[in-house]
């Protein structure tokens, strides 16, 4: 750098200023604003999705046909470092447990169950042997193997967490086990044999009394899905007697009765007052916590034990991905479950893993329009992405299959519309007065539930693998 440059720059730098700076211009300069931004706000596209049915008294009741399904459930275990236990009173999931309320005894048989550990295509059950055991699943996956119809060797099914298998040797002496249950990841896995039962029967006189009315009940005639059969004749010639038949219905149908979000937002007056222009300030609070009490809406139907959907899927309609990963054979069981399906929900992380797999097959999904946005299909049905269905520390979710609609026996949202201060359907905003600090109160409140019709309206793919990739 030469002398006379350096010189100039001094000179430039000691320059008085003739002008008005940036800094202070923009002191008498009007702003450019946006409205409140909130990052929470999802699509909720099943709050979008789901019929809104209306339930006046506050409750919406479930008429169904009698059904005589016992045993149905999932078995839950506490696990304390590396010992696994079940929970005495989850044996009443078992059907010859079911109703048996003697805690002392069921905690006897709880602590009489074995724990075993199987590794990776080990044979825990071989079909043709003795079932003398019930076997209670608390980690890992199982898969059931059969014959095939050419005399090959084929899955039949898959268990998880939670389910049980040989249950049938608990009350009858000398049953065979009709599948092979062969580990397919590393299984924990609690056992009881008939052993141990009939021994604590012996003692027992409740445990014995109840085994010996289990085993001695009528078999009742039911459908393929539980109901009390309807006695029909078809095909027949000439004048032969038709059967007498009526259609029994459940004797305590289940309510669902309208839960609630809300909260009390306070606004002080000297705000609302003194700095509500250009934005209204009590008019953008009040949005952002409607966009909160929503979030939180869609959350609890997915979520809440009493009505949501994770958690009241009947466990018939629940399956488990093969491979650990969600595939299109997956998919279609998912689908097959049930008649006029009519979207699929699901995590983001689940579709992208849905996406990886169908990718490595060679198949690439189509895609709908669906309000402006381009969704994922799968056989034409729309795969939504809903960030309220959980993902497990261990990588795992749960991707969901809907039939909507009151006249499909589907699922269906429930509200009540007509509030009193109502803003949104089923949503109000109610002032509650001016405090002594002059604060403003409104009560917001929303209220809301979801109900199953029919077992079937619903369908769980669980414990998909959302992080693997291979």
């Amino acid at each position: 750098m030469s002398v006379g440059s350096v010189g100039d720059e001094v000179l430039a730098q000691q320059a008085p200023q003739q002008s008005l700076g940036t800094d202070a211009a923009r002191n008498l300069a009007s702003t450019t604003k946006s409205a409140p931004q909130m990052q929470e706000i999802s699509s909720r596209w099943l709050l979008r999705s789901l019929p809104w049915v209306e339930a006046k008294g506050g409750a919406y009741r479930v008429n169904r046909r009698l059904s005589h399904a016992v045993g149905d459930g999932r078995v839950t275990f506490v696990q304390t470092g590396e010992r696994v236990a079940v929970i005495p009173a989850e044996l009443g999931e078992l059907p010859a447990l079911r109703g048996y309320e003697d805690e002392e005894a069921l905690r006897e048989l709880a602590a009489r169950c074995v724990q075993r550990v199987y590794a990776p295509g080990e044979v825990i059950a071989a079909a043709g042997a003795p079932a003398d055991r019930v076997h209670l699943l608390a980690h890992g996956r199982v898969e059931q193997v059969g014959e095939g119809p050419y005399g090959d060797e084929a899955v039949l099914g898959v268990l998880a967490d939670g389910s049980y298998f040989g249950e049938d040797a608990l009350l009858a002496d000398g049953a065979v086990q009709e599948w092979t249950a062969r580990a397919a990841t590393s299984c924990t896995v609690l056992e009881l044999t008939r052993d141990d039962v009939t021994a604590l029967a012996a003692r027992t006189g409740s445990l014995a009394s109840h085994l010996a009315g289990v085993a001695g009940r009528p078999e009742r005639p039911t459908n393929g899905y539980g109901e009390a059969a309807i006695d029909l004749s078809a095909g027949h010639v000439g004048e032969a007697l038709v059967p007498h038949a009526f259609v029994d219905y459940e004797a305590a149908p289940r309510e669902y009765e309208l839960s609630l979000a809300q909260t009390v937002l306070k606004v002080h007056t000297r705000v609302a007052d003194l700095y509500n222009h250009p934005m209204n300030q009590t008019e953008h609070q009040l949005r952002l916590t409607v966009e909160a009490l929503r979030e939180r809406q869609e959350h609890e139907l997915v979520n809440n034990r009493e009505f949501g959907l994770l958690a009241n899927c009947d466990y018939g309609q629940r399956i488990q991905p093969h491979d650990g990963v969600p595939g299109p054979d997956d998919l279609d069981e998912l689908l097959s479950r049930r008649r006029d399906s009519k979207l699929f929900l699901a995590h983001p992380k689940a579709i992208a893993a849905i996406g990886r797999e169908l990718n490595r097959r060679g198949l690439v999904p189509e895609t709908v329009d669906v309000a402006g946005t381009r969704v994922p299909t799968w056989r034409g049905l729309p795969i939504f992405p809903c960030d309220k269905i959980p993902v497990t520390p261990a990588g795992t979710s749960s991707i969901l299959c809907l039939r909507t609609g009151e006249s499909d026996q589907g699922v269906i949202g429930l509200h009540q519309t007509g509030l009193a201060d109502e803003v949104e359907p089923g949503l109000s905003v109610r002032f509650m007065g001016i405090s002594e600090q002059a604060i403003i109160s409104y009560l917001v409140t929303t209220y809301y539930s979801a109900a199953i019709l029919v077992p079937d309206a619903l369908g769980v793919l669980e414990n998909v693998e959302v992080n693997r990739r291979r």
